[in-house]
């Protein structure tokens, strides 16, 4: 899939992957409070990052600050944790709304220690 099929262009954050089937990974964008908002949903493993891999190295190239709303991450491996360090070094990332197995993902490998989690994209972008 490419970054232009994957990336929406939604505006309004209610809007963001409302039709979006949560096993298949899918990747929209969004500004929340004049933040980039990468909204990422589905699974993630080798096999699905790149179009959220593409989504979120181009928000780091045109914003200082990048929010990932994974609230409808249904699925992370090893692979989404990789792109968050790397994401990290190359951005002031914020991870929001993580759902539960990529909040116990993060704390089992204590990535969580090295990223700005937070409970809503609001609180990610306004922090």
């Amino acid at each position: 899939m490419s970054l232009h099929k994957a990336v929406t262009g939604c505006t309004d954050p209610a809007d963001a992957g409302r039709t979006q089937d949560l096993g298949q990974a899918a990747v929209v964008r969004y500004e929340w409070c004049g933040v980039c908002v990468v909204g990422a949903s589905g699974s993630y493993d080798m096999s699905s990052i790149t179009p959220l891999s593409e989504a979120l190295g181009e928000a780091a190239r045109e914003h200082p600050k990048v929010v990932l709303d994974a609230s409808r991450i249904a699925f992370a491996d090893s692979s989404l944790l990789n792109l968050l360090i790397l994401t990290q070094r190359a951005v002031d990332l914020r991870v929001a709304a993580p759902t539960q197995q990529l909040r116990r993902l993060l704390d089992i490998t204590g990535v969580d220690a090295l990223l700005k989690v937070r409970a809503t994209v609001e609180e990610a972008a306004t922090c």
